[in-house]
């Protein structure tokens, strides 16, 4: 056999991982883990706040990241799973219908698109440039708030009401669905009152609810009231991945969102897909909280927050108190510090300041003119860390 018949049949033999000589009981390489952060100078951050978007929402359940793990390996068609996927959860919220969508402003695009064009395939295509006057949505003007730009999007205009009487009045043959923000600091018209009128007018009822879980019973009890369309976020205390959401409600409306949305290819809610892993993660994160003990999940919360408490209890003229926000957002415990500022020569925002620019970066945040140190999004091991630092911090001002 000459040399170019030996190098044809070595070239079909199976690559072998262990170096030549390497007997056959040699340990195998330890695996490499890329520290992401580090490659990309990224800073890790603490957070003692509460969910928020630009601090990547909440950190997901290991059970959300096997839905993720498991699932990245095959493909699936997109439009079966979110119908299984959506099925799945509706009968977890005892509602007609739900799909996941790309957030809860997602959502609420989804949601106005749906209130608009129904299944009418001309007007899906024609979104948000639909000919004639303008869709219109009624939303109080106390409710106005940064999102409600998802309903603008569509091409819809946004009718302001104050009261009542004057929601009555803004009924039109242009409007096509009240959208409702649960977490307004003032309603001028309550839900009841909101919903009655709506059902008059034979016009969809949406509220927005993105971050007003706990309590779990906030998941049943909207679309128990009579709103035909809830959202909530997928990523804070939900706990599934940050870029997913919920929309639930009656079935016909929860179809026309579909028609509305990816996998479809043209129409307005294209550019807001959700991957078939967050789909399946966010089954998983939902099926994962309601089966959870939320009681416990509490008391835990209300330990730590006492445990942050004795370790600064030595902290001169210092006052903790462990707060529950009265929400419906964020309504969760978090320890609130008071001190006397002639004894402890900072303010809360300076303190603020010293924990997002210390090691490790630590973002708090303030309760009126007091500083305020969220529990419910700590990891155990970083209990003591916030603790330690927040108190070095303080001490060194005395």
């Amino acid at each position: 056999m000459n040399r170019r018949d030996i190098l044809k049949k070595l070239s079909f033999l199976p690559l072998v991982p262990a170096a030549i000589g390497e007997g056959k009981d040699s340990a195998p390489a330890a695996p490499v883990i890329r520290d992401l952060f580090a490659e990309l100078g990224v800073t890790r951050v603490i957070n003692a706040n509460v969910t928020m978007t630009f601090l990547s929402g909440s950190l997901m359940l290991p059970e959300v990241l096997e839905a993720i793990n498991s699932t990245s390996h095959d493909f699936a068609d997109m439009f079966d799973l979110q119908d299984r996927v959506g099925a799945k959860i509706a009968e977890m919220l005892t509602a007609e219908a739900a799909m996941v969508t790309s957030g809860a402003a997602s959502a609420i695009l989804l949601g106005t698109a749906a209130s608009i064009t129904g299944a009418d395939k001309e007007k899906i295509r024609q979104l948000p440039n639909l000919p004639g006057p303008r869709p219109e949505v009624i939303m109080q003007k106390s409710h106005r708030y940064h999102f409600d730009q998802a309903v603008t999007t569509t091409g819809a205009k946004i009718v302001e009401v104050e009261g009542p009487e004057e929601m009555e009045k803004a009924f039109s043959a242009q409007t096509v669905m009240a959208l409702f923000f649960n977490a307004a600091e003032r309603h001028s018209v309550t839900q009841e009152e909101f919903l009655t009128i709506a059902r008059r007018h034979k016009i969809p009822a949406f509220l927005d609810a993105a971050a007003d879980v706990p309590p779990v019973e906030n998941l049943f009890k909207f679309q128990k009231m009579g709103f035909d369309l809830v959202t909530f976020s997928g990523g804070k205390m939900l706990r599934g991945p940050q870029s997913a959401g919920l929309l639930f409600g009656r079935k016909d409306l929860i179809e026309a969102a579909k028609l509305n949305h990816s996998p479809h290819e043209a129409p307005i809610g294209r550019p807001m897909k959700v991957n078939k892993e967050e789909m399946f993660g966010m089954y998983a994160a939902l099926k994962a909280y309601l089966e959870k003990d939320h009681q416990k999940e509490w008391d835990g919360w209300l330990e730590t927050a006492k445990h942050i408490a004795a370790r600064l209890a030595s902290v001169p003229t210092l006052k903790t108190e462990v707060l529950v926000d009265p929400g419906p957002a964020n309504a969760f415990p978090g320890l609130v510090l008071d001190w006397d500022p002639q004894r402890v020569k900072i303010t809360p925002q300076e303190v603020l300041k010293a924990l997002k620019t210390g090691s490790p970066s630590i973002v708090a945040g303030s309760y009126k003119d007091k500083l305020r140190i969220g529990v419910v999004l700590l990891r155990p091991d970083q209990v003591d860390i916030v603790a330690q630092r927040v108190k070095q911090i303080l001490e060194q001002a005395v």
